[in-house]
């Protein structure tokens, strides 16, 4: 087929705008290494594929604006035909569909945040500002389309407070409700001796210590200024604090209540304590595996979000080789970037 024909089926089928609607990086960076000119054109829509990967959130495809030279500025300032929307404007106009793609409030929250910096500080400063047709600047329909995101966050860390409040009342209460009881004559307890008791008392100390901590991390949060911009690395930081003691406040309350039994039936009946210690595991572990995802998560998106934009590794076009053959040097050019077929 010669450069014509494949250009006009491409334009005429619109794959290369499907292609970054799905993400399909390797397809895009194939297509334009060939024919350069198709990172200008533009949909029924008035927008380019960069703009399309920014609604849909695929950072692969938006870096690489950053390798096609002066291009760049002439992309950015395109809008689309329907409300006069930039790209800054398509960040916000799309967050609220991100939220079928990602687990937690907070979490979407913070990774939203980063793709309004990273778009604002790409955009020409005269168009950070301007408004579309429905007279809104795109922090405005930023922060209008991401208030439930918002309340969604705070709410859903006011039950964590909950929860570790229960375990500080349970942790508390059983500190001075001690297996056996004590003894009348010195007030100590019956089976201080015992390495069982020992291990009850230094988990109930932990449980009491890690759920006050988790509390005052998640107090710290509900009264702290809740803006939009500290969710980026303040309240996600928190809120991993957090979710890390309440874990180790839930696991060392269940040692507790496990290491009970193993006091009372120390001389009869040593199966009990061990069934009991067995099914102690079952909400740790589920606490865990429901938990950790949401961490995993939370920390990639706070610690490597660094890396999330201008990668090191250029993509589309590669810098030009040196070979050198004894005393002599040459120039090697990469895989040719117009091959035609």
């Amino acid at each position: 087929m010669s450069i014509e024909e494949v250009e006009d089926m491409v334009r005429r089928t619109g794959m290369l705008f499907e292609a970054s609607k799905r993400g399909n990086t390797r397809f895009i960076i194939e297509l334009l290494r060939t024919y350069p000119a198709f990172k200008r054109d533009r949909n029924e829509d008035g927008i380019t594929i960069f703009h399309i990967a920014v609604m849909h959130r695929h950072h692969e495809i938006y870096n690489l604006l950053y390798e096609i030279g002066s291009s760049r500025n002439d992309i950015c300032i395109l809008k689309d035909h329907l409300n006069n929307d930039n790209m800054l404007h398509l960040v916000g106009r799309s967050s609220k569909e991100m939220s079928s793609k990602m687990s937690g409030a907070s979490l979407l929250m913070q990774r939203e945040l980063l793709w309004f910096k990273e778009v604002y500080k790409i955009m020409p400063p005269s168009m950070r500002k301007e408004k579309n047709n429905q007279g809104q600047t795109p922090y405005e329909l930023f922060s209008k389309e991401n208030e439930d995101l918002l309340s969604k966050g705070l709410k859903w860390m006011r039950d964590c407070m909950v929860v570790a409040t229960l375990i500080v009342t349970v942790a508390f209460a059983a500190a001075f409700t001690i297996p056996g009881g004590y003894k009348g004559d010195n007030g100590l307890p019956f089976f201080i001796h015992q390495r069982a008791f020992l291990v009850f008392v230094i988990a109930d100390a932990i449980s009491l210590f890690s759920s006050s901590t988790s509390i005052l991390v998640f107090l710290s949060i509900l009264t702290s200024r809740q803006e939009q911009h500290e969710f980026i690395h303040s309240l996600p930081s928190k809120l991993m604090t957090g979710l890390l003691t309440l874990l180790m406040s839930v696991a060392a309350m269940m040692v507790t209540f496990s290491a009970s039994f193993f006091v009372l039936y120390n001389k009869g009946l040593k199966w009990v304590p061990i069934l009991v210690a067995a099914f102690a595991t079952v909400p740790v572990i589920v606490f865990a595996v429901l938990q950790f995802p949401l961490l995993v998560d939370m920390f990639r998106s706070t610690y490597d979000s660094r890396y999330l934009f201008k990668p090191k590794k250029r993509m589309l076009f590669f810098p030009k080789q040196r070979l050198s053959s004894g005393k002599s040097s040459c120039w090697r050019f990469p895989y040719t970037l117009y091959k035609h077929h």
